[in-house]
């Protein structure tokens, strides 16, 4: 079942592209207030025929009791890339800027872009 835009409503959003996928980080809201974050990874792919293209997305919902833990796994899994697994490589300059608490406004939707 298919819920209607009145029972939703979209708080924030950000869009990453990264090569030949684009990945969306949406913040909503239902009717009750109660948060909840979406994660999609949107790839497109050519049709088998050669007929044109389609995207694939593959979506992620993450309701706010589980924040804190999805981010606490979230940096062990960066710790652990930092110091086991590509040591050399520099997380602190990643090729974009973070937006500035600031410079979020509730219906933000700047592109980040990785290289």
């Amino acid at each position: 079942m298919e819920e209607s835009k009145e029972t939703k409503s979209e708080i924030y959003s950000q869009r990453i592209k990264a090569g030949k996928r684009t990945y969306f980080f949406d913040i909503k809201a239902t009717r009750a207030n109660d948060y909840y974050l979406t994660i999609t990874e949107s790839k497109k792919k050519s049709k088998e025929d050669g007929s044109g293209f389609y995207y694939e997305k593959h979506k992620i919902f993450l309701y706010k009791e589980d924040f804190s833990k999805f981010i606490l796994a979230l940096e062990t899994a960066k710790n652990y890339l930092k110091t086991k697994l590509v040591p050399d490589f520099d997380f602190e300059k990643l090729d974009f800027d973070i937006p500035n608490e600031d410079d979020i406004s509730t219906t933000s939707s700047s592109d980040l872009k990785w290289e």
